[in-house]
């Protein structure tokens, strides 16, 4: 008669059935690193450049040798009022308006168009 005595604690561990656990934990637990990476890798660099371009661009100002986002490089000449519309000298007579965000960035006395180097051969 004393042999179900011992198993009086695992007869009443089995009455106590563990709940089902959430699977919408288990799923999150295996995106949250995903989601975790994803910003380090793609969103941070991302703001970063962000606010470099528009550090770049509130910085500009007259007499700086600009390349647009269109491939046109030229000196700017005027910046409108509302500081949206920019005003490039491309030749000696030629003028072209842009829009502030159209500028790709500020060229440095180092940069020089690809054909800078006098080699028209017409």
């Amino acid at each position: 008669m004393t042999h179900w005595l011992p198993l009086v604690p695992v007869i009443l561990a089995a009455g106590d059935a563990p709940e089902q656990n959430n699977p919408f934990g288990a799923m999150f637990m295996l995106f949250a690193p995903i989601l975790v990476l994803y910003f380090f890798i793609v969103l941070k660099p991302q703001r970063k450049e962000q606010k470099a371009r528009q550090s770049m661009l509130s910085a500009l100002k007259k007499n700086d040798r600009v390349l647009t986002i269109g491939g046109i490089i030229g000196t700017v000449s005027n910046i409108s009022a509302d500081g949206e519309e920019v005003t490039l000298r491309v030749d000696d007579n030629a003028k072209i308006r842009f829009t502030r965000s159209s500028i790709q960035k500020v060229l440095s006395a180092g940069d020089q168009p690809a054909d800078a180097g006098g080699s028209d051969k017409t």
